[in-house]
């Protein structure tokens, strides 16, 4: 017999699907950041055994992370108004993600750290029905140095193992490609993902302040990479108010998905592309520009309205903060997603993921008869529709 089960978040959207549903429904997370699942908890910690001195109690910090937006005359014109003030409730004194992440890297001493935040990310996304997760890393700090690269990645793989076994998940990582380095810089961090191959690192991603470097700047680190069979992100069309950008990361550094990718709103014809060849877009409805917030739902609504392929994600969720489960209830009950197109996004996960065939196959199946036997408890009739459906 199907449960009655309302969702419980106050003011959802009628026919938003509930949110016991969307809670337990399993997900792929294909866009966060290891350094941004960083419990607030764990942060502490560790900076008080390092003696990190910090403006406020580590705590604080984290409560208080709230990145300022950068020159609003950036944004004046675009279709989708982006807010040029303050939300209401931001703290008096606002820590920038960049900020917090620099200090959480601080506090890592050794490989059990970096092994211990990889499994904790991996448990954090488990309470989500997470059944995949793929974390992007960055170059290994200077401090860290004597792990070298294979070290760090070896300390990361075995927090996947860890929770692979604990959580019956799967895993993989990206390697970030910090986008205010230099092309040269990002060739040679490829290189290393080359000549040190890793069965866990399955890929590159571009990250940063898109404002800070343009994707055609490391073409040739995404030439390396695609050679060598790794997959290919960007984040793009996220801080740049145009669709060029993503134009550029598909065709010129060969993307295999985009993450965000909001601006491409600002181009018609961009839109019918991404439309017609379903790229996926990693989209995250919570940001640390928490008076973005309402601007990138908004920008999520009108790219599910025009038949983009848009899968949720958690960024930084120990951060913002957020969780997967939760970006699926603001994705159904707040921007107004129907159950054909939740679950839509959480099988176009699957088919954007770089897991290998066989264990793709196997979590397509997974992914199949855990929504079939959710449709069943809760009586949900799926309508037939498929990946890129519109509002």
């Amino acid at each position: 017999m199907a449960v009655t089960s309302p969702p419980s978040s106050p003011g959802a959207l009628p026919g938003a699907l509930p949110g016991a549903y969307l809670d337990r429904m399993p997900k792929v997370d294909l866009h966060c950041h290891l350094i941004g699942t960083v419990r607030a908890s764990t942060f502490a910690e560790l900076a008080r055994r390092e003696g990190l001195a910090l403006p406020a109690e580590p705590e604080r910090v984290f409560a208080d992370i709230n990145s300022l937006p950068p020159d609003p005359a950036l944004y004046r014109d675009t279709r989708i108004p982006v807010p040029q003030g303050p939300s209401e409730g931001e703290p008096d004194v606002s820590y920038s993600l960049f900020q917090a992440s620099e200090w959480v890297v601080e506090v890592l001493r050794d490989a059990d750290d970096l092994t211990r935040i990889t499994y904790e990310a991996f448990e954090d996304a488990h309470r989500s029905g997470t059944r995949h997760l793929e974390l992007f890393f960055d170059a290994v700090p200077p401090h860290l140095a004597s792990l070298g690269y294979a070290g760090s990645v070896e300390a990361y793989a075995e927090g996947i193992r860890l929770a692979e076994r604990d959580f019956g998940m799967t895993g993989r990582m990206i390697q970030g490609i910090d986008r205010s380095r230099s092309g040269e810089h990002a060739l040679a961090l490829v290189q290393q993902v080359v000549d040190a191959p890793n069965e866990y690192v399955a890929g590159i991603g571009l990250d940063n302040l898109e404002t800070k470097g343009p994707p055609e700047r490391f073409v040739d680190a995404y030439r390396l990479a695609g050679a060598a069979g790794l997959g290919r992100t960007a984040h793009s069309s996220e801080h740049a108010p145009t669709a060029v950008n993503t134009i550029t990361c598909l065709d010129q550094l060969g993307c295999d998905r985009i993450d965000h990718g909001y601006y491409v709103l600002e181009d018609d014809d961009v839109v019918a592309r991404m439309r017609d060849e379903q790229v996926a877009f990693t989209v995250v409805s919570t940001t640390s520009r928490r008076s973005w917030r309402p601007w990138r739902r908004a920008s999520i609504a009108a790219m599910l309205e025009a038949g983009l392929n848009v899968v949720p994600a958690s960024d930084d969720p120990g951060m913002f903060p957020t969780s997967l489960a939760a970006e699926y209830r603001i994705v159904s009950e707040q921007i107004g997603a129907d159950a054909d197109q939740v679950r839509a996004m959480a099988r176009a996960g699957v088919e954007a993921s770089w897991l290998p065939a066989g264990e793709k196959a196997a979590l397509r199946a997974r992914v199949d008869a855990e929504l079939a036997a959710l449709d069943a408890e809760f009586g949900v009739a799926p309508r037939g529709a498929g990946v890129g459906v519109g509002l």
